[in-house]
Formats: structure tokens, C-alpha cells, sequence
């Protein structure tokens, strides 16, 4: 059996010929990854919704705050109607797991009625879905050349506008993705 290297912490960035449309130029912080499969967040997905629309739906009254007019990300087309808070604090929410260098994602609303409050961390990423694969299913994708494998920061994460993240991601490694070919050969 193949050791698993786990990529929990690291971002997938698509490669130009990803053929998907659910992942198509797409950057994906990776939660978990064990032998047993793997879940990720797409990052650079904006849906037509912001942060406060999410929480006057769950009827919960927003302090006056700049981070409310932040775009929700479509996580994945995995469970459309799950959310997923990436952020730096941790507070010790429920349902919160570190996933690396200080980055934490928290699944229960117990953080959005502390953003709602004002007490929530200051920065953080919204998403609505997630990716998921099964065992080896990843690993293979990868061997397939579907994807690259990148360290995950803060900046990348959380400052990189959303629009720039495909290529700041691939950049953070020195690859610019003009310059990616799209069908490897054997020599």
C-alpha cells in the first residue's frame, strides 16, 4: 500500500487544461487529505452573495463592519448549502480544526453569530460547498498532471484578491502558467 503524503494545509491550483468547469482556473485550500480521501475549499470562486446576505438568512443582526461586503465563495459542488469559515483566530469555536500555519476552518454557526457580533476573527473567507475525493482518487489526479501542489499562506489565502489567486498561487512557486504544457510526453 502507498504511503499517503497528506496535502492537508497546501492549495491545488488547477492547470490550464483542467477540463472540469467546477475546477477550470480554480484554487483549492486543501482541509484533509488522509488514504481515505480528501476535502478542499475552492478559494477563488465568487458567488453573488455577500457575508451579511448570509447572515440576515440565518436572522442574524450584523454589527456595522467593512468584511460584511465580502463576496461567499462557491466551495465546491459538493453540499452546496454547507459553510465553511477559513480564518486565522482561534477561539475555540465548535466545529474548528487547524489545518496549518495558523489557518483554521470552522463548520458551526457559532463563529457567524460572533462575526455578526463584531467578535468574529478579522480576517476569514466564507464558502458555500467543498471538493471532495475518494481514496487515491487525488493522488491519481495529480500523476495525471491535473493539478500543482503548493505551500498554502496567509497572504495567499486571505490578501490575494480573489481574481489574482490563480496566478499568485502558481507565481508563489515560480511557474507562471503561460509557460505550463498542457500534454506531457515520455521521453
Amino acid at each position: 500500500m502507498e504511503t499517503i503524503h497528506s496535502l492537508a494545509g497546501h492549495l491545488l491550483v488547477a492547470m490550464p487544461g483542467m477540463a472540469d468547469p467546477n475546477f477550470e482556473h480554480s484554487v483549492t485550500y486543501i482541509c484533509e487529505h488522509t488514504d481515505q480521501g480528501a476535502l478542499g475549499i475552492t478559494i477563488n470562486r465568487p458567488l453573488d452573495i455577500d457575508l451579511r446576505e448570509v447572515l440576515e438568512q440565518l436572522s442574524l443582526q450584523a454589527a456595522p463592519a467593512d468584511m460584511l461586503s465580502q463576496q461567499v465563495l462557491r466551495g465546491g459542488p459538493v453540499q452546496s448549502d454547507r459553510g465553511f469559515v477559513i480564518h486565522e483566530a482561534d477561539k475555540n469555536w465548535e466545529g474548528t480544526t487547524e489545518v496549518g500555519h495558523s489557518i483554521f476552518v470552522t463548520t458551526s454557526k457559532d463563529i457567524l453569530i460572533d462575526v455578526a457580533r463584531g467578535r468574529g476573527p478579522e480576517r476569514l473567507l466564507m464558502a458555500l460547498g467543498y471538493a471532495g475525493w475518494g481514496a487515491g482518487q487525488l493522488e491519481e489526479e495529480i500523476r495525471q498532471n491535473s493539478w500543482l501542489t503548493v505551500p498554502a499562506s496567509k497572504e495567499l489565502v486571505f490578501e490575494t484578491p480573489i481574481e489574482q489567486r490563480w496566478r499568485a498561487a502558481a507565481g508563489s512557486i515560480g511557474i507562471h502558467p503561460s509557460s505550463l504544457i498542457l500534454n506531457p510526453g515520455n521521453a
